[in-house]
């Protein structure tokens, strides 16, 4: 992706990565597992991966750092995912344009329909984390091909 953008796009890419985990990251996932209902695949996801930042796939897609989920835990707590039983999801991640992802207790991802948290209204995009992950890897490997990145 990175060796054909500028010639695709006119300009350099940006930052477009996969940044392994440091004692650090899995720290703060440990805490983050004490600290609120964390689906086992999350915290096993920061054991191996620090963040993901695709700048330049599409608008662009970012997988927050576990210190980032802390941080965001403590500031403004947890999101409903209203799914009816007032499920309580931590946002993970966001895309470029401002939709944020949000994982659900059982591992589900959402997607905001709007950029705004404070009344939020959500589509289920992945069961678990590794559909979503999966969905990542496709919007990547499409972006490559043909310059789109599907519905995610």
């Amino acid at each position: 992706m990175k060796g054909e953008f500028e010639h695709r796009h006119g300009f350099p890419p940006g930052t477009n990565e996969v940044r392994p985990a440091d004692h650090d990251d899995q720290a703060a996932a440990r805490t983050l597992a004490q600290a609120t209902p964390t689906p086992a695949d999350l915290i096993t996801f920061y054991d191996i991966i620090g963040d993901l930042t695709w700048a330049d796939v599409g608008n662009g897609y970012f997988f927050d750092p576990p210190d980032d989920l802390l941080l965001r835990l403590q500031e403004r707590g947890v999101v409903d995912v209203g799914t009816g039983q007032k499920a309580r999801g931590l946002v993970i991640g966001s895309n470029g344009g401002g939709l944020a992802y949000v994982v659900s207790p059982d591992g589900a991802v959402y997607r905001t329909r709007t950029a705004s948290l404070d009344e939020p209204e959500f589509d289920k995009v992945a069961d678990g984390l590794q559909q979503f992950l999966e969905l990542l890897e496709l919007s990547l490997t499409q972006f490559v091909a043909d310059g789109e990145t599907g519905y995610l």
